[in-house]
């Protein structure tokens, strides 16, 4: 057995060791989607807003699920490091420009000190934040041949395409490679990475992959990295880093794709890679001098609305501007480096206080945390705002919301915020469960239409007897209407989620009136 076959062994003994001595038990298989698949087919079309959720879950964020703690990790065959083709690529640390940041993230995992709360009966200055801004422009990926509107793919999508055919069946054994070829060859980088890989363990390739798939929609992807680059920036990763990063992905690629690997395709990858990299390093640095990599935040208050489902609101340790709508990601002090994410619950408040809704799923490390052990007093992490699910104000058009389950958190948040902005615009909420037990959030959202005339709440139970309305949730909402003034916004779990976007555009709602974030793979990359 070579040396990488052995340091990747030792490796998954260490977790497996140290996961074995957690204080968690040991759970049933979760039902998650984001095990490894065997082959690159789920990876994001054209647009990156194709919501993916569980139903055991929260609603953007919640997918917490870990796998159990004895189950092995995906083996791979013994490779054995490519290291003079590797050493061709360090090329890689000159093309990519190693941007300085104004100051060094801690290290991950540190301790986290406690917050400075704000004084007594005072809030943090909240500036309003201003709209998601544009992208900065990826034209370079691309030749000048596949300028923006042209319908024939550029010679580097093609062939990046063909890459993503060949490496499909064998998916497991090239992220197994990569990480092996990057933990071997850069030691210092596996204390990036949480103790256990077997969740984290596809999620950076995939990001990778996926933003190297869609090379020529640089609208679409300067989105993406943009979000990826200032969101990597509370793993402590640095623009060294993606050199680094850079070398196994191409050394993963040439071993495992075959015949369709030429001199060609790589220079390809290269390219792609470097303009893939730059953007997120460049809008790390830029984010430096607007915001923290993370925030403290003080958990004030924790409410158990169910047995498995509690409402947490924080005080974090300095203003954080954020919009109705989006999510963020957080990190409990009991599982260092393991994040996961979550919509805000309520629009943006003088007091500064931030709220979550946490269903704590099977083998859900952070969930779980959260709502059974978490208190008043302890404190987590946040990452910093993002998502795209928020009110367009400058529109006339009405609202119509679906919220799944704890899905309807972000959607609280939303209609608090048409109510503060006071614009008489129609919103309708289907608020759907599988059973009434489960509507744990209908008295506050009955509430609320109560307090506004142009807001209107109907409970939808999908898998019990109720006196409401019953069945899926898109065939209640196909039921009422007509919906061509509306605008969509969708929270839930996956499969309401694409049916309802399938039934809504059925309906004639095209799909750029509806809104939904995908935090599952691209967003999460941290989820």
């Amino acid at each position: 057995m070579d040396a990488l076959t052995t340091t990747s062994a030792q490796a998954r003994k260490s977790e497996g060791e140290q996961e074995q001595s957690a204080v968690v038990p040991k759970p049933e298989e979760p039902r998650t989607e984001d095990t490894a698949d065997s082959n690159w087919s789920w990876f994001a079309p054209a647009k990156p807003d194709t919501g993916s959720y569980d139903i055991e879950s929260q609603d953007p964020g919640s997918r917490d699920t870990e796998p159990p703690a004895d189950r092995p990790a995906p083996s791979a065959e013994p490779p054995s490091v490519p290291r003079q083709r590797i050493s061709r690529h360090r090329d890689l640390a000159a093309a990519i420009r190693p941007t300085a940041l104004t100051a060094p993230n801690p290290a991950p995992g540190t301790a986290h000190p406690s917050p400075a709360a704000p004084a007594s009966g005072t809030a943090p200055e909240r500036p309003h934040p201003a709209p998601p801004s544009q992208p900065p422009s990826l034209d370079d990926i691309r030749p000048p041949a596949a300028a923006a509107g042209s319908a024939q793919p550029s010679p580097d999508a093609i062939r990046i395409r063909r890459t993503m055919d060949a490496i499909g069946p064998v998916a497991d054994k090239v992220i197994s490679y990569f990480y092996a070829v990057l933990f071997v060859n850069h030691p210092y980088l596996r204390e990036l990475f949480p103790a256990s890989m077997d969740h984290q363990r596809d999620r950076l390739l995939r990001a990778l992959l996926t933003a190297a798939k869609h090379v020529d929609d640089s609208r679409t992807l300067g989105e993406y990295l943009s979000h990826l680059g200032r969101g990597h920036r509370k793993y402590g990763t640095r623009p060294e880093h993606y050199p680094a990063v850079g070398e196994a992905l191409i050394a993963a690629l040439s071993r495992y794709a075959g015949d369709v690997w030429d001199e060609e395709t790589e220079a390809a990858w290269v390219r792609a890679y470097t303009a893939i990299s730059q953007t997120m390093i460049d809008s790390a640095a830029a984010e430096e001098d607007k915001s923290p990599p993370w925030w403290h935040a003080e958990i004030v208050s924790h409410e158990v609305r169910t047995s498995d489902i509690a409402v947490i609101t924080v005080r974090p340790d300095q203003p954080y501007p954020f919009l109705a709508g989006q999510y963020t990601t957080l990190e409990t002090p009991w599982w260092p480096r393991v994040w996961r994410n979550y919509s805000f619950a309520g629009a943006p408040s003088p007091n500064g206080l931030l709220s979550f809704h946490v269903k704590a799923v099977p083998a859900g490390w952070v969930s779980s945390a959260l709502v059974h052990r978490a208190r008043p007093g302890d404190v987590i992490r946040l990452g910093p705002p993002t998502g795209s699910m928020v009110v367009d104000h400058r529109s006339p058009n009405g609202l119509l919301c679906l919220g799944g389950g704890t899905g309807i958190a972000p959607i609280k948040a939303l209609v608090e915020d048409v109510a503060e902005h006071g614009v008489r615009r129609p919103v309708e909420v289907f608020y759907g469960a599988r059973s009434d037990v489960d509507l744990y959030e209908l008295d506050t959202m009955l509430r609320l239409a109560q307090q506004h005339p142009w807001l209107s709440v109907r409970p939808v139970v999908s898998d019990a007897p109720t006196r409401g309305l019953s069945g899926p949730l898109p065939d209640i909402v196909r039921q009422y209407g007509p919906w061509h003034s509306f605008d969509a916004y969708l929270s839930g779990p996956p499969a309401m989620i694409r049916s309802s976007v399938d039934t809504l555009m059925g309906i004639g709602i095209p799909s750029h009136r509806i809104r939904h974030d995908f935090v599952g793979d691209l967003v999460g990359t941290e989820g």
